[in-house]
């Protein structure tokens, strides 16, 4: 069973303490939610698990389905089945997304011999599922995109990888409602009992699409409280101040 056990991890960037002690475990066929305030550590969580050079992890440990990948390469940790949908994806100039996806693509999946014409019908398709036209597929990754064209290319790249582990960092920012909608029947659509999400978000927004078993809650690099969707719905009614207290 997939399986990503997250163990008192520590973290800081520019030697600034940011995660302190997170602990948590997702398995296939679990979906989580991880809220907080501004600047409590959710986005650095999800940084720190794709392995970004300017984070330092400074104790805890990262295992994917029992291998140790605390300090294994991007590439290294994306081969083994982990996925991050960043909160503000980079445009790539000159580099077309067909190239971009297919190259990871035979990375990822190197004894899976699709033809180029197999690969793009499933471009194809999962850009039309996603609200995406198909001009996209000879433009520059995310370059002179919208933010919401940005998101829904961070799914394409989810369903097209196939990755074990899916983070989605404020997945639901810049997605009008039919994008939303879009978004969440793809999420659902890719959801298994072999593939575990972490939803990191400010909002309930998202997540009345999408069903977490389980909520976390990060306040000042401390996973502070855990629950089950209540949580998130008692957060959207009165904040975090109950929590603080």
């Amino acid at each position: 069973m997939t399986e990503l056990i997250i163990s008192n991890l520590a973290a800081s960037v520019e030697d600034k303490k940011i995660l302190k002690d997170v602990s948590i475990t997702i398995r296939g066929g679990e979906i989580h939610a991880l809220m907080g305030p501004n600047g409590a550590g959710k986005s650095t969580l999800g940084n720190v698990l794709i392995g970004h050079p300017n984070y330092v992890i400074n104790g805890g440990s990262i295992l994917l389905d029992g291998v140790d990948i605390t300090h294994k390469t991007p590439e290294e940790r994306a081969r083994a089945g982990l996925f991050l949908a960043f909160q503000s994806p980079v445009s790539i100039p000159g580099v077309k997304l067909s190239s971009f996806l297919r190259s990871a693509y035979n990375q990822l999946h190197p004894n899976e011999k699709l033809t180029i014409s197999q690969f793009y019908d499933k471009l194809k398709t999962h850009m039309k599922n996603v609200g995406l036209d198909e001009s996209f597929i000879s433009r520059s990754v995310n370059d002179g995109f919208s933010g919401g064209e940005r998101k829904r290319i961070e799914i394409l790249q989810m369903v097209m990888l196939r990755p074990k582990i899916v983070i989605l960092d404020e997945i639901d920012s810049g997605l009008d409602v039919d994008a939303l909608k879009l978004v969440a029947s793809e999420i659902k659509d890719y959801y298994s009992e072999q593939v575990g999400f972490l939803i990191i978000t400010h909002y309930q927004r998202i997540l009345k699409s999408i069903d977490p078993q389980f909520v976390h809650v990060l306040m000042d690099g401390v996973v502070v409280k855990n629950g089950d969707r209540n949580l998130a719905l008692r957060i959207e009614d009165e904040g975090y101040d109950w929590i603080r207290a």
